[in-house]
């Protein structure tokens, strides 16, 4: 047993299907099947069921799923307490990102990030809120950018800077001359917002109930690029964060600010507490918050 067989064992628990673990892991079908086979026959029970139509696991390979997670995790945090004791910002780092921010926070970091610190081998993966949290928490990410909320409050957290939120509407509608608007103006509005499974959406929805609005649930979307879309053929308004609103090149969107109080969310960097790397993560953090203060 070693520990690229406990990585096989957790992706096949993670996809419950041998190609797409097989794929996640970067090797054939046959060696990861092959792996899994030699583990339960060094360990003399069987992990899981095959079946033509899906993987299921034994309540031994379901146990040993989870023992799996707790040893990697501590190899995780070998391997980071032997890169510290090089220099602070090189070798590897896995950074996930949500994606209402990917698109529009990358490109002003990373060609920086890549000046300022050659020897960082920075590796991005932009997944949703929730894939970013169960990633952190099995040391599949080292640290991650996203909207400061409930879930990240077992982590640390270094807020980074605050977006504001605009309000999106057609070239058309009847707002659409107005430079700015009061939030409370929303009131009793149906408000189009992200699909399940994004922070932003449960930070709008917060605004929203507060304020007394309520969601358009006649249009589902998954990706700020299709709301923002549907927006701009008046199919409804929205709350959109300030660098996405900025990259729009429709001629039909129009963004209006708020008076105060405006909505924002914060934006910050996360990692996992008692990481020997907490030096290299505030410092990355100090470091973006320097460059986006520069943007704005």
């Amino acid at each position: 047993m070693n520990i690229r067989d406990l990585e096989y064992l957790i992706a096949l628990a993670d996809f419950k299907h041998f190609r797409k673990a097989a794929d996640a892991c970067n090797v054939s079908q046959p060696t990861l099947s092959g792996q899994i086979r030699k583990l339960e026959d060094e360990l003399g029970t069987v992990l899981l069921e095959r079946t033509s139509r899906k993987v299921l696991f034994t309540q031994a390979g379901l146990g040993l799923v989870e023992q799996a997670k707790v040893v990697l995790r501590e190899v995780k945090i070998l391997r980071e307490m032997a890169s510290s004791q090089g220099k602070e910002m090189s070798g590897p780092m896995h950074i996930g990102i949500i994606p209402t921010l990917a698109p529009y926070i990358s490109p002003l970091i990373l060609p920086q990030l890549k000046s300022q610190f050659p020897e960082l081998e920075i590796y991005l993966y932009e997944l949703p809120t929730n894939t970013v949290i169960e990633q952190l928490e099995s040391g599949q990410l080292d640290c991650a950018i996203l909207s400061l909320a409930k879930e990240t409050e077992s982590f640390i957290e270094v807020p980074i800077f605050n977006e504001n939120m605009l309000l999106a509407v057609s070239d058309d509608h009847p707002w659409a001359k107005q430079e700015k608007i009061d939030l409370d103006q929303l009131s009793d509005q149906e408000i189009l917002v992200l699909d399940n499974g994004h922070c932003l959406r449960t930070k709008i929805m917060d605004y929203c109930n507060t304020i007394g609005a309520k969601e358009n649930e006649r249009i589902k979307v998954g990706s700020l690029e299709t709301l923002r879309n549907m927006v701009a053929t008046g199919a409804g308004i929205t709350l959109m964060p300030e660098l996405a609103a900025g990259s729009d090149q429709n001629e039909h969107s129009v963004y209006l600010g708020f008076n105060e109080p405006k909505p924002f969310r914060t934006i910050g960097l996360v990692y996992r507490p008692g990481s020997p790397l907490r030096l290299r993560y505030e410092r990355l953090a100090k470091t973006i918050k320097t460059m986006m203060d520069d943007v704005k």
